[in-house]
């Protein structure tokens, strides 16, 4: 149920930008504000993997778990942008 939450989150931001809905003034902060959701998430997860007891017989699993999500994170977001973005400047291109 998470995941549907959080795909809906990301398809009304991407209808917000695309329809570019938000005034420059936010838009020019929106890499702060970024920025802060990135280093508060990164805090949380070092909360919680300190929390975890069993951390450090397991430490070596985690940190290969977080190389694994943290790569494969990186590489769909860029498939998934470059997918998307070529639809987008296709659609732009026909109306030409």
């Amino acid at each position: 149920m998470d995941i549907l939450l959080y795909l809906i989150i990301i398809v009304t931001g991407g209808f917000i930008g695309y329809r570019r809905m938000l005034k420059p003034s936010i838009l020019n902060r929106l890499d702060f504000f970024q920025s802060g959701a990135l280093l508060l998430l990164l805090f949380i997860m070092g909360v919680n993997i300190g929390l975890d007891e069993t951390v450090i017989a397991s430490f070596g699993t985690i940190g290969l778990q977080a190389f694994v999500l943290a790569g494969f994170s990186i590489v769909f977001s860029v498939i998934g942008v470059k997918m998307v973005s070529a639809h987008i400047l296709h659609r732009k291109g026909d109306s030409r």
